[in-house]
């Protein structure tokens, strides 16, 4: 299993802000393909995650998370 990216935090950034997706297209000419990446949780460009931090003046981890997975075979109960 592999570990999960998620956006979570990209978006409750925007709402601290005040700032939506059409802002973010229409006012920061961010592209709607990347938006679009983001929505689904797919992963994006170190390039694309610093222009995001310097339009939003925030940190990587106020955008992303990586999720851990557990191994495969391994799901935390220790009896066998």
């Amino acid at each position: 299993m592999s570990d999960i990216i998620s956006y979570e935090p990209l978006w409750a950034t925007l709402k601290k802000k005040g700032i939506t997706q059409y802002d973010l297209v229409n006012h920061y000419g961010f592209s709607t393909g990347t938006l679009d990446s983001l929505r689904k949780n797919n992963s994006i460009t170190m390039h694309t995650l610093e222009n995001l931090c310097n339009m939003l003046d925030c940190e990587m981890w106020d955008i992303v998370e990586i999720i851990k997975s557990c191994p495969s075979g391994e799901n935390g109960d220790k009896s066998e």
